[in-house]
This record gives structure tokens, C-alpha cells and sequence, in this order.
């Protein structure tokens, strides 16, 4: 059986914001190999918070199980094995970010190159082929600057797929773009991350746009002071 890239169960993250208290709480969630997964809702409803513990750069307050490609999660948040946890994001991690993300003083290129040392899996035929793919073959030398919001956050999903990552975790990546635009990059987020065989979990708000490309949709169930992921089936 092949190694589910996530599974989050019993998890639950408090946050407290201006005096008020938040509490998410994940039942369970697991995502296969290739899986495509929306998590909507309106702001504030607990979708960049369940982003950051599914990204482990948040400890949750209670956990049953944090397994990310078969390791303990949970038991390396435990130990206090930060250099252990920052090892499971660089190997089997990639991150498309709202604004995109991307080192500003590196091309784009480079960007995507510094995903792949990070994870000990240089591949400049990979990456070049890839490039191609998303329609950015010809701006591997260009600096972030330089690029339109579609070719940044194109470069985004460059760097992200770049390393073969096991899970592509994106938190409203078309929330800055044109709908037409938001689509088109839906669309090849899903085609490149399939074509990889990564799971991908995005936050947004756009749940049609999300459907529209394939994706499940999980919607947030919000309380007064709580959201919660109920329990699921494997995606």
C-alpha cells in the first residue's frame, strides 16, 4: 500500500486574536497520493490555521496522530526535534503562497533549484521540463520583479512541484488574480501535482473554482468561536 502523504487525526489548534479565542478541530483527515482536496470558507474560519499544522509550522494543542508520509509528526513536535520536523517540510513538502512567495533575489529558476537542493533532489532536466509545462520555459532567468501575478504564482507552482514533493499545500493562491486567471492556475495546479502524483490541500474561498478544477471540497464548520473538519474518507 502506498504511504498516505497525510493524516491528521484528533488534532485541535487554539488561537487567541484581539482578545477573542479560536479553536479549530480536525476529526480526521487523510490524503493519498494524488489527491485533491479544497478546504473553503469564509475569512477567519480556520483555513491558514489548518494550512500551518498540516505544514507542521504549527504545534497543534492536542493531537491523536500527525503522520506525513509515514513518520511521526506528532512524536517529533513532542521531542522538540525541530531540525527533524524542518527536514519533513523541505523533502516532502511544496507551498504555493497567496502573493506567491518566491525568493526575490533569485530568478526563478534558482527558486525552483533551491526547492530541489533543499530536498536533495537536483534535477535541472526535471525543472526545465516542468518549466515548459506551466508555460514558463522561457522566464527561468527572469527575477520575480520582473513577472506579471500569473507568471509569479506559475513560478510559485515551479517551485512547489519542483522536488516531487509528496504534498502541495496552497493557501489562497488566486485570491490576487483575475477569475479567468484563477482558474487557468487551479486548473494547472491540479494537472502538475497529478502528473507528480502529490496530494494537494488548498485553502480558498473560491469553492466553485475549486470544484471546477477537480477538487474535493471540505467545507469549514464554523462556530461561534470554533470551525471543524469532520471526519473523512481517504481523499
Amino acid at each position: 500500500m502506498t504511504t498516505a502523504p497525510l493524516r491528521l487525526e484528533g488534532v485541535v489548534a487554539a488561537r487567541r486574536a484581539g482578545g477573542a479565542a479560536f479553536t479549530l478541530t480536525i476529526e480526521a483527515l487523510h490524503l493519498a497520493p494524488g489527491a485533491l482536496v479544497a478546504v473553503t470558507g469564509a475569512s477567519g474560519t480556520g483555513k491558514s490555521t489548518l494550512l500551518d499544522v498540516a505544514a507542521l509550522a504549527r504545534r497543534p494543542d492536542a493531537v491523536a496522530k500527525l503522520e506525513v508520509c509515514g513518520t511521526d509528526a506528532a512524536a517529533l513536535w513532542a521531542q522538540g526535534a525541530k531540525d527533524a520536523l524542518a527536514g519533513l517540510r523541505a523533502r516532502h513538502f511544496g507551498y504555493v503562497l497567496q502573493t506567491g512567495g518566491l525568493v526575490p533575489f533569485l530568478t526563478v529558476g534558482a527558486n525552483a533549484a533551491l526547492a530541489q537542493d533543499l530536498a536533495g533532489r537536483r534535477d535541472p532536466g526535471h525543472l526545465a521540463a516542468l518549466a515548459e509545462r506551466l508555460g514558463i520555459g522561457a522566464l527561468l532567468a527572469r527575477m520575480p520583479a520582473t513577472l506579471s501575478v500569473g507568471q509569479r504564482q506559475r513560478a510559485a507552482i515551479l517551485r512547489a512541484l519542483a522536488h516531487r514533493p509528496a504534498l502541495v499545500l496552497a493557501d489562497e493562491p488566486t485570491a490576487s488574480v483575475h477569475p479567468d486567471m484563477a482558474a487557468t492556475i487551479l486548473a494547472l495546479l491540479a494537472e502538475q501535482a497529478r502528473h507528480a502524483g502529490a496530494a494537494v490541500l488548498l485553502a480558498t474561498h473560491d469553492a466553485p473554482a475549486a470544484r471546477a478544477a477537480g477538487f474535493l471540497e471540505i467545507p469549514l464548520q464554523p462556530g461561534p468561536a470554533s470551525a471543524r473538519v469532520p471526519a473523512m474518507a481517504d481523499a
